[in-house]
């Protein structure tokens, strides 16, 4: 009977790696629309918005920014009326961003922190700063250009 018995430590040793398994899937995995998320650094042709707007301007919190995950993009407002928009990939490992607190773009894998003003690192351990992307406002959105 004894030999198959479950031990505590199998049980959570199984639970960490299936509990760990899921976000570094869900990390190294594409992006739905089959690009990188930092493709649109370019100046292209027709097709240089993508499929449109990011994201309205009043959607911009002053002072902070929102995440676009389904375009693997964060749209920041450091001040008034200026608009910034970086990759959302993490430079350390690249995992995706999930918030902009405080003045700052934060992973939650690792814990580094980038400026919502410059996409600097704030905080480590990434070294790199997030890539800035181009964009233009067009009629009260943020487009990609």
């Amino acid at each position: 009977m004894s030999e198959s018995r479950i031990t505590r430590r199998g049980v959570v040793g199984g639970t960490a790696a299936t509990v760990v398994g899921v976000p570094l899937l869900v990390a190294c995995g594409g992006s739905e629309s089959g690009g990188s998320g930092n493709g649109d650094s370019g100046n292209g042709g027709s097709g240089s918005t993508q499929d449109g707007p990011l994201v309205a301007t009043s959607e911009v919190p002053v002072g902070g920014g929102v995440v676009i995950a389904d375009r693997n993009l964060v749209a920041t407002q450091p001040t008034e009326g200026t608009f910034k928009v970086f990759s959302a990939i993490c430079t350390h490992r690249s995992c995706p961003v999930t918030k902009v607190a405080g003045g700052t773009i934060d992973c939650p894998c690792h814990g580094s922190r980038f400026s919502i003003e410059d996409g600097s690192v704030t905080q480590g351990p990434a070294t790199s700063p997030l890539e800035e992307v181009a964009f233009e406002v067009t009629d009260g959105e943020i487009v990609p250009s």
